[in-house]
């Protein structure tokens, strides 16, 4: 009896915004969707998501195990985050010892985390215009989470006075989006 082995493969994709973290869209709404954006293999999946108007690494598969195991508390992800307002140190404090959310129509306090102001990273790039200076300043921060609920980082920084404007996943354990291009996909080896 001969046995069948099964080769996967990951992918590193620096997810742009105005893309949804799928292939297939069952809704009316006419989509921009993953596979537009490079020929994928049959079988490929996201591992976890970010929101349509969100951008940066997102990790593909072809390997439902994987997947899952990269979406555990073991691997770490890190976002940039611009928000309306001059963000501050308490509001920072706030979000490192965990706030209060609403998930799937529950009250949720996050878990412990990394925060902290930062400066825009040069290799975010301008994205797109999220709106005109004169509607007042906005700040920079970095958060760092194991845990991932839905639109988590945006109630996060809305739930400490600062709403996400420009939200970008810059890690996922070790591997980062720094290095690449917007729209890139990086095939890996793991």
């Amino acid at each position: 009896m001969s046995s069948i082995v099964i080769t996967h493969q990951h992918f590193l994709l620096y997810k742009p915004a105005g893309y949804i973290s799928q292939f297939v869209y069952e809704k009316k709404r006419n989509k921009k969707k993953l596979g537009e954006l490079y020929n994928f293999p049959e079988g490929t999946m996201a591992i976890g998501r970010l929101d349509e108007n969100s951008e940066g690494l997102l990790m593909l598969t072809t390997d439902g195990k994987i997947s899952e195991e990269i979406r555990s508390a073991h691997y770490e992800k890190q976002y940039v985050v611009q928000v309306d307002g001059m963000i501050t140190n308490e509001a920072i404090e706030k979000l490192k010892t965990g706030v209060v959310i609403g998930v799937k129509g529950e009250r949720l306090t996050t878990k412990e985390c990394f925060a902290a102001i930062i400066d825009k990273p040069n290799y975010v790039g301008e994205g797109y215009r999220i709106r005109s200076d004169r509607h007042g300043p906005t700040s920079w921060l970095t958060i760092t989470l194991t845990q991932g609920k839905f639109r988590q980082v945006r109630k996060m920084t809305a739930a400490v006075g600062f709403p996400t404007l420009r939200l970008i996943r810059i890690r996922i354990g070790n591997w980062k989006l720094e290095g690449m291009s917007v729209g890139e996909v990086v095939k890996i080896e793991l």
